[in-house]
């Protein structure tokens, strides 16, 4: 062999040598994702449904109970009448199946999910937030949610308890489902919550507001083809909040989520579109969404409490569904407070006000924010320490033009207030409040597209509309007239602060 054989041989060698070092690499790299897999922490739903179950938060419901007639009355008056979540083990027509309600309906259950205390949950999410992990795509071969796997005609809507919720609603709705899709340029996936109306086996409607996921669906419109959409239901809380959280455009949901979770969201791939989903979800739809095919929809009870129009909204086809082996159903309420809808869009808006504030004037003395379930999301209470005259007012200004359109009430309270209690937040309003000096009005603001009372423009969509936003600084006069403050104080109890009423009561009533 000459010189140059010789020398041609060798790449060769060096070339081979090199893939299979990139091979060895490539291999490595896929033994540590899986063994960091291995030890990763449970992502489903089933084992916060039994922290909550254990330490008294749910109540279990073995009667049969009707997913079209009694369901949704019976989980909202168990959280109404004794503040607990519910799960059915015996559903008409579905006898495999168990569902869950009122899972997310206060900060106590929430600070079970994310495994916070719940006095640091706001500052803890926040720390959460802002350390996004990057999700891992696995191989589906033990991926729980497809241990049952339907596809084409075999996949039908009806095999899953979907609940009737509110009494004027315009049919059964899936409202729960963690919509995710891709960027058709990018590859930027995005999750986000959109109701379902359920109009047969394999459709239903798709109501996008004009956010993030309208932007990506425009997209795909321009290009004449249809959008793939996978729906999650039921994941672990982590996901759930990922997914009713507003982030920048572009930034993945599912990364969000991975911090909240502590570790990488495992995905898998779908069977029939090219979209990645949780692995360890309850259910996964599987379908596309057909460009300029609209469909009437509603009336549906929403989030402030009011029912929402029927109008037109895109349609969801269905291609697939997978699923876990005893599927659990995910029967989020959304209609009259107080519900987990309410509850977990109204964190999402306290960790994006808190974060807001923090900017503002370089950052504030901010000890609580309160975005009121009851209050159907429209009314949001900072509690602070002001620091001058006037700067409860521009918190206030600022919690109204906050990342989420929702507040239109905005009231600032003292420290010595429960932001969280409205009888005290009343009695601030009541004591502390001058209107003509402490209440100010904005009006020809946007509103919260669901807020009724506010009008829409003429010519105008009925989620475009235009109406007076108010604040109310119910803190007391400023520190540097502390006789003045003295005057507004609270008249508590002798010893408050000492008295402990487990000496005293029953034991019965603090289990």
């Amino acid at each position: 062999m000459g010189d140059d054989g010789l020398r041609g041989f060798m790449r060769e060698v060096d070339k081979k040598g090199d893939l299979d070092k990139r091979d060895t690499q490539q291999k490595d790299t896929e033994k540590q994702q899986a063994k960091r897999a291995r030890n990763m922490q449970d992502q489903g739903i089933r084992g916060y449904l039994q922290k909550l179950e254990n330490s008294g938060e749910m109540l279990r419901v073995t009667k049969e109970v009707d997913p079209q007639t009694n369901l949704s009355a019976i989980e909202w008056k168990t959280y109404d009448q004794h503040g607990k979540a519910t799960i059915f083990d015996n559903i008409k027509g579905h006898p495999e199946w168990q569902v869950c309600s009122q899972i997310f309906t206060d900060r106590t259950k929430w600070s079970m999910g994310v495994n916070l205390q719940e006095d640091e949950f706001l500052e803890g999410m926040l720390r959460k937030v802002s350390k996004p992990l990057e999700p891992v795509i696995q191989d589906t071969g033990n991926a729980p949610c497809k241990e049952v796997i339907k596809i084409g005609e075999e996949a039908s809507l009806y095999d899953i308890p979907v609940v009737t919720i509110s009494e004027e609603d315009g049919g059964p709705f899936i409202p729960a489902g963690m919509a995710i899709v891709k960027d058709p340029e990018s590859g930027i996936r995005n999750m986000s919550i959109h109701r379902q109306q359920v109009f047969d086996e394999r459709t239903t409607g798709f109501l996008i507001l004009p956010r993030q996921a309208r932007r990506i669906h425009d997209k795909y419109t321009q290009r004449k083809e249809p959008m793939p959409v996978a729906v999650v239901i039921g994941a672990h809380p982590a996901i759930w909040f990922g997914s009713a959280f507003t982030t920048t455009f572009g930034v993945d949901e599912l990364a969000v989520a991975g911090g909240v979770l502590g570790d990488p969201v495992r995905l898998v791939k779908c069977e029939t579109i090219d979209v990645e989903v949780p692995a360890d979800a309850e259910i996964i739809i599987e379908g596309e969404i057909i460009p300029g095919e609209l469909r009437h929809e509603g009336p549906f009870g929403e989030v402030p409490g009011t029912y929402a129009e029927a109008d037109e909204c895109e349609v969801f086809h269905v291609k697939a569904i997978t699923h876990r082996r005893d599927p659990i159903y995910y029967a989020l309420h959304c209609g009259a407070p107080i519900t987990c809808t309410q509850a977990t869009t109204g964190i999402g808006i306290e960790l994006a006000t808190w974060d807001h504030l923090s900017k503002v004037e370089g950052g504030m003395d901010i000890m609580d924010i309160r975005c009121h379930a009851a209050a159907g999301l429209m009314m949001i209470v900072i509690k602070l320490r002001p620091k001058m005259s006037g700067q409860a007012k521009t918190a206030l200004l600022a919690a109204l033009s906050g990342p989420y359109l929702h507040p239109k009430l905005a009231i600032a309270v003292d420290e010595d207030i429960d932001a969280n209690d409205l009888r005290q937040v009343m009695w601030s309003v009541t004591t502390r409040v001058n209107a003509a000096d402490d209440v100010d009005l904005i009006p020809n603001t946007r509103t919260f597209p669901l807020d009724k009372v506010s009008p829409v423009p003429e010519g105008g969509h009925q989620f475009e509309r235009m109406g007076t936003k108010w604040l109310i600084d119910a803190t007391m006069p400023a520190v540097s007239r502390p006789d003045q403050r003295q005057r507004f104080a609270r008249a508590m109890p002798k010893n408050f602060d000492q008295v402990e009423l487990e000496d005293f009561l029953p034991e019965d009533l603090f289990k």
